[in-house]
């Protein structure tokens, strides 16, 4: 396996982002990653109790919201898994890229996972105006086409939109954070000696897609039949 050989100038441009309470940049980078972990796990608790909620509120009327899936496309649903694995891929390799001061490398890698993440949003806004055109967004103007399950598929669909619209929200603000690192390698500032910023931005990009590989199965094929 290739070594990485680090340069002098490298190692100054390591040492210029040490902030002045790190005795060490090996510190700096421990403290950011206990930081995001720590970050990630608030994260865990703030999803969870959606997910909390959509198992209490399914086993009260499992009848109901089996009848929901039937309305998940589970084409675009499958395809935006895909896509979100693709971007975890790319985002890897983007982090990789800038561990071995490759900037060609990881700049054209950032540009392929904010693509992907991209394309899983405009999918997603695709799902989202079908559910509009069938009347399927809770509300007023809300109808479902088994009267006896009115009530109840209106609790689901609304799940649906909180956690599916809370993840695009997450994704959104993904796209804003590889944008700061696009433009930071630009400007050449990673390289082989610093390059937290990048695993910290990819390990909340890895939770974003996970999140999403739990709630795919949750509301697209629990119950779906065709």
């Amino acid at each position: 396996m290739a070594e990485t050989v680090v340069s002098v100038d490298e190692r100054a441009v390591g040492e210029t982002h040490l902030r002045h309470h790190f005795a060490t940049p090996a510190q700096q980078t421990d403290a950011a990653t206990l930081g995001m972990w720590t970050f990630l796990i608030t994260e865990v608790l703030f999803f969870g109790g959606m997910f909390a909620a959509y198992a209490v509120y399914r086993n009260m009327y499992l009848d109901a919201f089996a009848s929901t899936s039937e309305y998940m496309n589970v084409v675009l649903g499958g395809t935006n898994t895909a896509v979100l694995i693709c971007s975890s891929l790319t985002m890897v390799l983007a982090v990789r890229a800038a561990q071995l001061s490759n900037r060609r490398h990881t700049i054209l890698f950032l540009i392929l996972t904010m693509i992907f993440g991209t394309a899983f949003l405009v999918i997603k806004g695709f799902e989202y105006y079908s559910k509009w055109v069938e009347h399927l967004v809770p509300g007023p103007y809300f109808h479902y086409a088994i009267p006896q399950f009115q009530q109840h598929a209106q609790i689901l669909f609304f799940l649906y939109f909180c956690m599916t619209g809370m993840h695009a929200l997450h994704m959104i603000v993904g796209l804003g954070l590889l944008t700061f690192l696009l433009t930071q390698t630009y400007r050449r500032v990673f390289s082989a000696t610093y390059f937290a910023p990048m695993e910290m931005i990819g390990l909340y990009w890895h939770f974003v897609d996970i999140v999403w590989i739990f709630l795919f199965p949750l509301l697209y094929l629990i119950g779906h039949r065709k």
